[in-house]
């Protein structure tokens, strides 16, 4: 495992305070922290995907192709 130093300001003193509180290391609390970033930027990137995709024409109309021959093949 790599070792990090970084040099704090007054935000991540705060925010590590606050990830702390509870009893979690200052390692523990990084290491979540970063985990949790992750997380977010990627369902950030998804969001923005899916909103790009909710004007996209060509792909409004493969999914209604797709829903209509499914609706097709669907047992009464």
């Amino acid at each position: 495992m790599a070792l990090l130093n970084f040099r704090t300001d007054e935000r991540s003193e705060q925010a590590l305070e606050e990830l702390t509180a509870d009893g979690s290391t200052t390692s523990e609390a990084i290491r979540q922290a970063l985990v949790d970033a992750v997380r977010f930027r990627r369902r950030e990137q998804m969001r923005a995907e899916s909103f790009e995709l909710m004007n996209d024409e060509d792909d409004l109309a493969e999914s209604r192709r797709v829903l209509a021959e499914m609706d097709e093949l669907r047992a009464w």
